[in-house]
C-alpha cells in the first residue's frame, strides 16, 4: 500500500475527529448557557458521587451528556495520537500535531474537572470563572487547531516545506493573527459567561444598554461586554486584509482559495456578531456565534500552514 493510500484512510478519520470534538465544544456552552455545569453536583468524574447516575433533573442530563461525550472524544484522541505515532515517522508536522491535541485535550479535561470541583459553575459571577472560562477557550483553540494541522499535514502533497523560522512574511502575519484571534475568543469567553449571568435587557436602543453596561452598579462582566465586539472588529478588519491579499502569496492556488474561505468567515462572523448584540445574546445565537468562531479558526490555521508551504515552494 502507497504512502497516499495509508494517509488517505488517516486524513478522513482525523477530520472526523475534530468534527466531533466540535460538536462537544458547542454542546459545552449549551451546558453553560442552561446553567447545567452543576448538574452533577460537585463530582468529578462521577456524576452525584455515582458511576453509573439515573439522572433525576434537565440539568443533570444536560451535564452527564457533555460529560459522556467529552470522554468519547478524549479516546478519539487517544485513538488519534496512537495511529499518527505509528503511522509518521519523527518529525514528521501530523505526528507532532496529534501529540499537541493530546496535550490539550488532557488540559481540557482538566479544566472542566477544574470548573466543577471549584464550583466555577451554575450561577457563579467571580473573576476566578471568568478567567477560567478564557483559559478554557483559548485551549480549546489551541485543541482544535493542533487537530486540523494533523489531518492536513496527513497527506504528502500538503506536508509543510520549510520552518516557521525561514519563513517569510506572510506566514508570520498570519500568525500573528492567529494570537489575535485566540485573545478575541477569550474575550468573547468572558462576554458569553456575562449574557448568561446577567442577560442584556432587550427594552431601550444599543446605546441604552451600553449605558446600564457601564452603570456604577454594573457588575465587572457586565462592565466588560463592550470589550469583545470592539476587539473582535478590529482584528476582523486585519483578517479580511491579510486573507484578500496575504503579501508575496496572493498568486498561490490553495492560498488563494483557503484566502477566500477565511474571508467569508471573518464577513459570516462579523454579521453574527451585530445580529447577537440586536437580539440580546439569546442562548441559540451564541452557539451560531461559537460555531462560527470555531470554523473560522480552524480555516486560519489551515490557511497559515497553506501559507508556510507556498512560501517554501516559492523560494525554491
Amino acid at each position: 500500500m502507497s504512502e497516499t493510500q495509508r494517509s488517505d484512510r488517516f486524513t478522513p478519520f482525523a477530520w472526523g475527529v475534530l468534527a466531533f470534538t466540535f460538536m462537544v465544544i458547542v454542546f459545552g456552552a449549551w451546558v453553560r448557557i442552561t446553567g447545567s455545569g452543576a448538574g452533577c453536583g460537585q463530582h468529578w468524574p462521577t456524576c452525584h458521587g455515582e458511576v453509573i447516575h439515573r439522572p433525576q433533573s434537565v440539568e443533570t442530563v444536560i451535564e452527564l451528556t457533555h460529560r459522556v461525550t467529552s470522554g468519547l472524544s478524549m479516546l478519539l484522541a487517544v485513538a488519534l495520537l496512537v495511529w499518527g505515532m505509528v503511522r509518521f515517522e519523527r518529525g514528521h508536522p501530523a505526528r507532532r500535531g496529534v501529540a499537541l491535541a493530546m496535550l490539550f485535550m488532557i488540559f481540557e479535561a482538566l479544566l472542566g474537572a477544574g470548573l466543577v470541583l471549584l464550583e466555577l459553575v451554575g450561577r457563579n459571577d467571580s473573576i476566578s470563572r471568568a478567567v477560567m472560562m478564557a483559559i478554557h477557550l483559548s485551549n480549546t483553540c489551541l485543541l482544535t487547531g493542533a487537530m486540523a494541522a494533523a489531518a492536513w499535514c496527513a497527506r504528502p502533497d500538503r506536508r509543510p516545506r520549510t520552518r516557521w523560522r525561514d519563513a517569510g512574511r506572510g506566514p508570520w502575519l498570519l500568525v500573528a493573527g492567529l494570537f489575535a484571534v485566540i485573545l478575541v475568543s477569550m474575550s468573547g469567553a468572558v462576554t458569553a459567561l456575562g449574557d448568561t449571568l446577567y442577560p442584556v435587557v432587550e427594552a431601550g436602543s444599543v446605546g441604552d444598554r451600553l449605558a446600564a453596561d457601564q452603570g456604577v452598579t454594573a457588575h465587572f462582566l457586565q462592565r466588560m461586554r463592550v470589550v469583545h465586539p470592539l476587539l473582535a472588529v478590529l482584528v476582523g478588519l486585519y483578517l479580511l486584509w491579510l486573507s484578500i491579499s496575504l503579501p508575496g502569496l496572493d498568486g498561490h492556488g490553495a492560498v488563494r482559495s483557503l484566502g477566500n474561505v477565511v474571508a467569508g468567515l471573518v464577513l459570516a462572523q462579523l454579521c453574527a456578531g451585530v445580529v447577537n448584540i440586536m437580539l440580546s445574546a439569546p442562548g441559540w445565537m451564541q452557539l451560531v456565534h461559537l460555531g462560527l468562531a470555531t470554523g473560522l479558526w480552524v480555516g486560519l490555521v489551515l490557511l497559515a500552514l497553506a501559507a508556510l508551504r507556498a512560501d517554501a515552494e516559492l523560494q525554491l
